[in-house]
């Protein structure tokens, strides 16, 4: 039996296990190709609408049902089991995952460019001076890009699948200090000088290393004084 056609009844025993009184509704279990470990659930009509990542096919069965339970927890608000939440952590963020998402992300994923030349600050230049600066010219030069919008959630990333560097459009005007932009130029280089590595089943986004490394930057205080009041 394929596993679109277990996963139903798998769904269906959770949903009992956390609403044991409710009358179980329609489930409609679907395998989709998304570009990550991405999950949606929705009740729609009085019928209970997933769709899952096609990455998760080969998945466990024990890692199935930890998905059913995180979902319908998060569904209907109740508490999720900490051994569920365990199980599924250990999972995506193996070694094996880890490197599958990669991939698809590289292959299905598209990445917005915009232009590394603004009005006023040049990524391309800002890149090669903090280069030269911090890491003796050593760092291999990504696909550097300005925002598309004037984002202010996200004023910088790097984007490991695609090796870009993108930074929020918002700094790129004459009233923003230079080291604002360099500082935000040398936190994304410093996270394609120090990956995120996995520890005890968790993502080390800014390691030991990371952080020590930051506060090398001679204006770190002003930099991250005017981002808070941007």
């Amino acid at each position: 039996m394929k596993v679109e056609q277990v996963l139903p009844a798998l769904f269906q025993e959770e949903y009992r296990a956390l609403r044991p009184r409710a009358p179980i509704p329609p489930f409609d279990v679907r395998f989709r190709r998304f570009t990550g470990l991405n999950t949606t659930i929705r009740l729609r009509e009085g019928a209970i609408k997933v769709h899952l990542s096609d990455l998760l096919e080969g998945a466990p069965e024990t890692v199935l049902r930890a998905i059913a339970h995180i979902l319908l927890a998060k569904l209907y608000r109740k508490p999720i089991e900490a051994a569920h939440a365990t199980r599924y952590r250990r999972f995506a963020s193996s070694d094996v995952m880890l490197r599958q998402t990669e991939r698809i992300r590289q292959s299905r994923g598209r990445k917005k460019i915009s232009t590394a030349k603004g009005a006023t600050y040049d990524l391309d230049e800002v890149f090669e001076s903090i280069n030269a600066r911090f890491f003796h010219g050593l760092l291999g030069r990504p696909l550097l890009t300005w925002s598309e919008h004037l984002a202010k959630r996200c004023l910088g990333h790097y984007d490991a699948a695609h090796n870009t560097i993108m930074v929020s459009k918002v700094f790129d005007r004459k009233t923003t200090p230079r080291y604002a932009v360099e500082y935000l130029m040398y936190h994304e280089m410093l996270h394609l000088k120090h990956p995120v590595k996995v520890k005890a089943g968790r993502r080390c986004v800014h390691s030991r290393d990371f952080k020590a490394e930051e506060s090398l930057f001679p204006e770190l205080a002003q930099a991250k004084e005017y981002l808070r009041h941007l």
